[in-house]
C-alpha cells in the first residue's frame, strides 16, 4: 500500500472569461489552478495557504472532482478519478468528505440535525434501518462534542461553532479517509476557531483521517498542519514540513505572509520588520510570464520574467521545496506566451 492517499499531476482548472458589452466576442481564460503537482500522505494534515483568489478552494474541489479538471490527473488511493463514471464516483465520495466555510449556508434550514447528518448514511447504505441510523447520528454528534438530544433541532437554533460541528458530523457520516476543510473556521469568532481547530486535530488522530486544511490564516495553518503548501496565482510556490516553512521560509511570498502574522509578545511585535508587498495580486486571467510573483517580489531579478521556476529542494529539512530563482535558475524558459499569460507586468 502506498503512503500517498491523494495525488495530483499537472492539474489544471481553467474557466472561460466572456467579454462584456454588446459584442460579447471571445474572452480570455481564468487560470484558477494551473499546473499543480501535489501528494497528500495518509494520516497527515496538509495546510494549503494563500491570499484570496489564489485558487486554494478550486484546488480542494478539483481533488474531490467537484469541479472538472481542464487537464491533468487526480489519483485517490491508486485510482485515477478523472476516468471514473458517475456510480464509481459516488462510491469514491463515501471515502472523501468536505467541511465548508459557511456552516449556516451549507446546512438546509428546513431539515433537522438528524436528517442532515443521516443523509450520507442513507445515500451510501451504511445503516439499514431508521433505528440504526438514529443511533449512528447520536454517535457522530457525541464525536464532535454535541449532545445527541439536539438531533431534533434546526440549524437556526445553534451558534456558528455548533453549526460547524454539525457540518463536521455530516462529513464524517460516510466514514471517510480524506477530508477537505475549506476555510472551515473563517466565519467563526476567534474564540470558537481554536475549539474547532482542536476538534479537527483530535478527530484526525482518533480516526486516522487525512486532512487538507485550506485557509488564508497562516497562524491557523501552522497550528494544525504537519506540512504546509503555499499557493500563489494557481500554483504551489513552496511546500514542506510545517516547522521548516513556518520558521525558515525560502520563498519571498511565504516570507511576506509570515511577516503579517501577529506575534503574541508586545515588545517583539513592535520591533519586528514586516514585508509589505507592492501592488495588487494580478488577475488569474492575465498572469505574468516567468515567475508569477515577480511583479510584487522585492527580490525579483533578471531570470524571473523569462523562466518559470520549478519546485526544488531548499533549506535543510527533507521535503522542503520552493519555486524561486534565488535558489538557482531551475525551470522552464518562456519561449511562447500561452493564452492568459502576460509577458510584462499587468497595468
Amino acid at each position: 500500500m502506498s503512503d500517498i492517499l491523494v495525488s495530483a499531476r499537472g492539474l489544471e482548472v481553467h474557466f472561460p472569461v466572456r467579454s462584456r458589452g454588446p459584442a460579447r466576442r471571445g474572452g480570455g481564460v481564468l487560470r484558477a489552478v494551473d499546473g499543480v503537482d501535489l501528494d497528500i500522505y495518509r494520516g497527515e494534515t496538509l495546510g494549503l495557504v494563500g491570499e484570496s483568489g489564489c485558487g486554494k478552494s478550486t484546488l480542494g474541489n478539483a481533488l474531490l472532482r467537484l469541479v472538472p479538471p481542464t487537464a491533468g490527473t487526480v489519483t485517490f488511493d491508486g485510482t485515477d478519478l478523472t476516468t471514473l463514471g458517475r456510480k464509481a464516483m459516488r462510491d469514491m465520495r463515501r471515502r472523501a468528505g468536505m467541511v465548508f466555510q459557511d456552516p449556516f449556508a451549507s446546512l438546509d434550514p428546513r431539515r433537522t440535525v438528524a436528517q442532515t447528518v443521516s443523509e450520507p448514511l442513507e445515500v451510501h447504505g451504511l445503516r439499514s434501518g431508521r433505528r440504526e441510523r438514529a443511533a449512528r447520528v447520536g454517535e457522530l454528534l457525541e464525536l464532535v462534542g454535541l449532545d445527541p438530544v439536539v438531533a431534533g433541532r434546526y440549524p437556526h437554533e445553534f451558534s456558528g461553532g455548533q453549526r460547524q460541528r454539525v457540518g463536521i458530523a455530516r462529513a464524517l457520516a460516510g466514514e471517510p479517509d480524506f477530508l477537505v476543510c475549506d476555510e472551515a473556521i473563517a466565519s467563526l469568532d476567534v474564540s470558537v476557531q481554536a475549539q474547532v481547530l482542536n476538534l479537527l486535530r483530535r478527530l484526525q488522530r482518533q480516526l486516522g483521517l487525512t486532512l487538507l486544511f485550506v485557509s488564508h490564516d497562516l497562524s491557523a495553518i501552522r497550528h494544525i498542519s504537519d506540512r504546509i503548501a503555499v499557493m500563489y496565482l494557481g500554483r504551489i510556490v513552496e511546500i514542506g514540513p510545517a516547522s521548516a516553512v513556518g520558521s525558515s521560509p525560502q520563498m519571498p511570498y511565504t516570507q511576506a505572509l509570515l511577516s503579517a502574522v501577529p506575534v503574541p509578545h508586545p515588545a517583539l511585535e513592535r520591533s519586528r520588520q514586516r514585508i509589505v508587498l507592492r501592488g495588487d495580486v494580478p488577475s488569474p486571467s492575465a498572469v505574468p510570464s516567468g515567475c508569477r510573483f515577480r511583479t510584487r517580489c522585492p527580490a525579483a531579478f533578471e531570470p524571473c520574467p523569462d523562466v518559470v521556476p520549478a519546485l526544488q529542494p531548499v533549506g535543510e529539512a527533507p521535503g522542503h521545496l520552493a519555486a524561486c530563482h534565488l535558489h538557482g535558475v531551475v525551470g522552464t524558459p518562456v519561449t511562447e506566451v500561452p493564452e492568459g499569460v502576460t509577458a510584462h507586468p499587468p497595468g
